[in-house]
């Protein structure tokens, strides 16, 4: 189980980078699609199964469609891709930034932490996130409205930021 939540840290590390590197919209959709799955993966390993699903499904439904509808209408004609030498030098330094960050870390206080919750007890009848689920909807209402008014600035958010100057998202057509 930790070598899979090594491929899970290492996945999230590496959708990261793509994100934070590559200025064109298409593969920047596909690293945050990455970080997603293996950011789930991760919450699975560490006992949210739950949880992690709930996420998975909210963010691929909801601001994964936004960022493609902002994206298709904000299109450029020749987007720089994850090989163009300009990419692949922000990769770099990212990676390096990584390992400069990750060499400050590097000890033995982390060992506790790849222990995965299942693998603390032998039976577990009643799950955390289970708990957190019907806590949210019996005093957490509030939170949900919150968080939809949340979702919808967002939305306005990427559709003004990916308006441009003279035509973007939100022209008469």
């Amino acid at each position: 189980m930790t070598y899979i939540m090594c491929v899970f840290m290492f996945g999230l590390i590496m959708g990261l980078v793509a994100v934070a590197s590559n200025p064109s919209p298409y593969f920047a959709a596909l690293g945050l699609v990455v970080v997603s799955g293996m950011g789930c993966g991760v919450l699975v390993g560490h006992g949210a199964p739950f949880l992690s699903l709930v996420l998975f499904l909210i963010y691929l439904g909801g601001m994964l469609v936004v960022f493609a509808y902002s994206a298709a209408l904000a299109a450029e004609p020749y987007p720089e891709t994850l090989g163009s030498r300009a990419v692949a030098l922000n990769v770099g330094m990212y990676l390096a930034g990584v390992l400069v960050a990750a060499s400050f870390f590097w000890g033995g206080w982390f060992n506790g932490s790849w222990v995965t919750v299942d693998e603390l007890v032998d039976f577990s009848v009643f799950r955390g996130d289970m708990a957190g689920v019907a806590l949210m909807y019996s005093m957490g209402g509030w939170m949900l409205v919150v968080s939809a008014w949340v979702l919808l600035l967002t939305l306005f958010v990427v559709l003004e930021v990916s308006r441009g100057q003279s035509r973007g998202t939100l022209r008469a057509v």
